[in-house]
């Protein structure tokens, strides 16, 4: 690859990063403004981050916040195998943290597409649990 190619791919990256940002950012808003209260922002789990831990009433939603040209790509960038780290890490939560243990846990999708309003998909990979 050259010097031009490898830089032009960085600025992509960094693009879509601040991007990617910028929309966690319009998510959090509006799921404050739907009555959420905010418990996590981009957490670090061992499992992957978090993008949003957001709680109402008895409500545990771990959302992760999707960007694509429609919903139905917003919803099959999320793999099973994130799917599953994703209950992996509200559940990692709900172990180390005893407020949250008692709280209903569930993944929600929030997707961002050109010219449409943003889209939250309550409970948007279901999981059993044992």
């Amino acid at each position: 690859m050259s010097v031009d190619r490898a830089a032009a791919r960085a600025l992509r990256g960094r693009r879509a990063r601040r991007r990617g940002r910028l929309l966690e950012y319009v998510a959090l808003v509006h799921l404050m403004l739907k009555g959420y209260r905010i418990l996590g922002f981009r957490l670090p789990m061992p499992q992957g981050e978090i993008d949003i831990l957001a709680q109402k009433g008895q409500r545990l939603a771990i959302v992760e916040v999707k960007s694509r040209v429609d919903a139905d790509a917003a919803m099959t960038a999320v793999t099973p195998i994130q799917q599953d780290r994703l209950w992996q890490a509200g559940l990692a939560l709900q172990e180390t943290r005893p407020q949250l243990a008692a709280l209903h846990l569930n993944i929600d999708l929030y997707t961002l597409t050109p010219g449409q309003w943003p889209r939250h998909t309550k409970n948007a990979f279901e999981k059993e649990r044992f």
